[in-house]
């Protein structure tokens, strides 16, 4: 398509804006296709970024340059109009500043080079609770990889109409071919990144990486960043959460949503194959969530993406069959590494490294040093509608009933395996307190206790104490029907230092109560924290797993969440002014409960 298929005035008069400070030598309009698609990915396998995969019909296989292979959170900006909106847990920069540094880099960085415009639909296309962005980018790649991710093309024009509302997204990979100067397999500026969101404008500049979420501006920048600030101005919530259906032997389903920071299992939980009999779990989401109150009181969900971008490093057939099954066909593969006969492998795939592997570095795999054969960021790119157990509401527009909302982390002590909120409030709460105990040391020292309330930590688009008002003042709508809020904790380890629960599969038995309790059944114990089942509450039946690790499992030590205390309250504090009261005076409560102790014979707490 050409710009003249850009019907809406705003849109045209931007793009026309940008061409003239980006000076492409081409503009072209997508149009989503699978025509499209195949020609430009022949222009990438001609210059040699793309490398087909034959083990894998329409797959490709691509590496990065070395210094472009994550998100980077430190050239990440909220340049919100004042440092406050931003809040303490983001960078900030002031926009009119921000804009300028930008055009001098945006000036001319596409010169020999095509723009491709990319009008793209979050959710399906005209669904109440979808919203429609414009990215301009000169990447081939992001171009394919927004077509995985995103519903694109004319029939997004279509629903924009003339004068519909858009997020602006404007990418770069910052490597202009001026004269003299060569193509490089993976352009980009690897030194001057900028990831940077205007929320007032709803808009989004990314300069300089080729890759990820700081290049595909439709997931983290735009579903999350930008949506939140929409979702907050527009009552609605934006989340870092997944979404799956558990359905029980009877056939009756329930949706959950669940928001875990990285390295907590959550797209395994996603597309969770359960070892309960007659169980079902199905996928909508693994990674972002929409919500609104519905005309029933409800609160609805949808996933606003169409594509998976998972972490490739650890996924296997034992850890996640159902993402194995998704990226048969059809995917993209970045930085992992690749076998002499046409397939992929990476480190936790579940099998030995074949002769021959060539590692992300595009060298002959050395099992004997210290690098691995993929970067531990690898990522596969793969339609949704791949999923072998994708939930048949999946792209339903209206979304589906939340019966359940679920935090988690990684906690080796302290935190049971599931607990409860006593209310929306108290779930508030437990969702402001996530932590997890690193695992890499490239995310600090391993075992350090990371703080990522609600797993929005790096996501949210202003200040997070606004983002808890938010939340509590969602709870506080007259006419709904809160869903029920639960904490997980799949890695409690023993004195030997081993998990104590089996976790992938076996995780069905921690669902399985939770459904029952959604439905008011399923029994409980009150704690100083909320309801923990006891092991008599939980589906055990064929789980070899001690009754000595059971009790340590779901055992709440009050002197462990007290020794907690204090490093949450430091942490409500950076806010400083305007901090929820309410989050703070439950804290103190759950304080009191915890010195006081319980009484299960008085089934109150001793004063």
């Amino acid at each position: 398509m050409n710009l003249d298929s850009i019907k809406h005035a705003r849109a045209r008069a931007w793009i026309e804006e940008n061409i003239e400070m980006c000076m492409p030598d081409d503009v072209y309009v997508c149009d989503g296709g699978q025509e499209e698609a195949d020609r430009l990915a022949e222009r990438l396998l001609r210059a040699g970024t793309f490398k087909r995969l034959e083990k894998r019909p329409g797959s490709y296989y691509v590496v990065s340059d070395p210094g472009d292979v994550a998100r980077v959170e430190n050239n990440t900006f909220i340049c919100s109009r004042f440092r406050e909106e931003a809040g303490p847990t983001n960078n900030w920069a002031d926009p009119q500043e921000m804009k300028g540094e930008l055009r001098q880099r945006f000036f001319g960085s596409m010169r020999g080079r095509t723009m491709y415009i990319i009008p793209f639909s979050m959710g399906p296309v005209g669904g109440p609770l979808s919203h429609i962005g414009i990215e301009l980018t000169d990447s081939i790649y992001v171009v394919l990889n927004m077509r995985i991710m995103t519903r694109m093309g004319g029939s997004v024009l279509e629903a924009l109409g003339r004068d519909g509302s858009f997020v602006k997204c404007l990418h770069s990979v910052g490597y202009p071919l001026t004269p003299g100067r060569h193509e490089k397999r993976w352009p980009c500026d690897s030194n001057n990144k900028y990831i940077v969101h205007f929320p007032e404008e709803r808009a989004v500049w990314s300069y300089g990486s080729g890759y990820g979420g700081n290049a595909l501006l439709g997931k983290k920048c735009f579903a999350l960043r930008i949506a939140s600030a929409m979702a907050r101005d527009q009552g609605w919530l934006a989340e870092h959460m997944l979404i799956l259906g558990i359905t029980n032997p009877e056939g009756k389903k329930k949706y959950l949503a669940a928001a875990f920071p990285s390295a907590c299992g959550k797209t395994n939980l996603a597309m969770l194959v359960p070892t309960l009999p007659g169980w079902k779990v199905e996928t909508v989401g693994d990674d972002i969530a929409w919500m609104r109150w519905g005309e029933d009181g409800r609160l609805y969900a949808i996933n606003p993406e169409s594509g998976f971008f998972g972490v490739a490093p650890g996924t296997s057939l034992k850890s996640n069959p159902n993402a194995m099954k998704s990226i048969e066909k059809n995917a993209i593969f970045t930085n992992v590494a690749r076998t002499p006969d046409g397939d992929v492998w990476w480190e936790g795939i579940g099998s030995e490294p074949p002769e021959g592997l060539i590692d992300w570095h595009g060298e002959p795999y050395n099992p004997n040093t210290d690098r691995p054969a993929a970067h531990p960021n690898g990522r596969f790119t793969a339609p949704a509608a791949q999923c072998p157990v994708i939930d048949p509401a999946w792209e339903d527009p209206k979304g589906v009933p939340i019966s359940a909302i679920l935090f988690g982390g990684r906690r080796a002590g302290t935190v049971p395996l599931v607990h409860e909120a006593l209310d929306w409030e108290h779930g508030v709460f437990m969702g402001s307190i996530v932590s997890s105990e690193t695992t890499a040391a490239a995310t600090g020292a391993v075992g350090q206790l990371r703080r990522d309330p609600f797993a929005m930590l790096p996501f949210c688009g202003y200040n997070m104490g606004d983002y808890f008002h938010h939340w509590l003042r969602m709870g506080e709508r007259t006419g709904v029907k809160h869903p029920k809020f639960y904490y997980v904790n799949w890695f409690r380890k023993g004195p030997d230092g081993k998990f104590l629960w089996p976790g992938f599969g076996e995780n069905s038995r921690v669902l399985k109560w939770i459904f029952e309790r959604c439905d008011g059944e399923g029994e409980a114990e009150e704690t100083a924290i909320g309801y923990v089942p006891t092991p008599a509450c939980l589906d055990l039946e064929g789980l070899a797993v001690p009754k000595a690790a059971m009790q340590e499992l779901l055992a709440v030590r009050e002197e462990e969440w007290l020794a907690d205390l204090p490093a949450i309250r430091i942490f409500y504090g950076s806010f400083e002014e305007g901090f929820p009261e309410q989050l703070m005076a439950k804290l103190e409560w759950i304080e009191r409960r915890l010195k006081a102790g319980f009484n299960p014979k008085a089934n109150a707490y001793i004063a």
